[in-house]
């Protein structure tokens, strides 16, 4: 049994990107923790920050539930508000990645649309070494070692050549139910930009299994630095 801990910026980037993986780390018996970071305050023109703040919440512990996550976190920092450099939101997730002692991090790719998304990019790379530092952080235990890291797709696969793929055809249903708890941004973005993101994301999988001659699939690259390079891969 493995220990997966994605880390996605907003609840729903994690289900838009690489949930249909996660599902199957699920269903092979791995456990898996989902960790967001910013809490989707900003995500909508008519309902106010607060209130959107408990509802994004609750579809994101919705969303987990339903593939079986062990864990859904929110590290509640405000949208647009994400800096990788802050030291107490990095000892956040140093605690996060001490706890849960992960064999394998996902999240967002470096070249990733908006600034909150990159931002957490850097906050996982960083962390993850500053969590392998005995020194660093000594009140809060345990000191694992610095693991791979794979980066999910980016929204629509824009500048993003996969070096991996995980064949998800039998997890797609599940993904897309998944995503489909965040109903606060399906039903905005539905009314408000005429995109009907559940086919947008079925479309996007369905086009990397074009790729990797797959039914459905998500892609993925690798952190390629040492020593996060191992031999083999740690997808399922």
């Amino acid at each position: 049994m493995m220990n997966i801990l994605a880390v996605g910026c907003h609840p729903d980037d994690l289900e838009i990107a690489c949930f249909g993986t996660l599902a199957k780390y699920v269903q092979a018996g791995d456990r898996v923790v989902l960790c967001h970071v910013a809490n989707g305050d900003k995500g909508h023109a008519v309902i106010l920050p607060p209130e959107l703040r408990e509802i994004r919440t609750k579809e994101a512990e919705e969303a987990g539930r339903l593939i079986g996550a062990a864990q859904v976190i929110n590290l509640d920092v405000p949208d647009l508000m994400v800096d990788s450099k802050n030291e107490e939101l990095i000892k956040k997730m140093v605690g996060v990645i001490r706890q849960f002692r992960p064999d394998v991090i996902i999240t967002h790719s470096p070249t990733d649309y908006m600034k909150d998304h990159v931002e957490v990019c850097r906050l996982v790379f960083d962390a993850s070494f500053n969590s392998s530092v005995p020194h660093y952080c000594p009140e809060i235990p345990a000191y694992p070692p610095i693991v791979p890291i794979y980066y999910m797709d980016t929204l629509a696969g824009v500048d993003f050549m996969p070096s991996e793929y995980v064949d998800i055809t039998g997890t797609i249903e599940l993904k897309l139910r998944a995503l489909a708890c965040h109903e606060s941004q399906i039903k905005w973005m539905l009314e408000h930009d005429k995109v009907d993101f559940i086919d947008f994301v079925r479309t996007v999988s369905k086009f990397r299994g074009f790729q990797c001659g797959a039914g459905y699939a998500e892609g993925f690259t690798r952190c390629a630095v040492w020593p996060r390079v191992t031999a083999g891969t740690r997808l399922p």
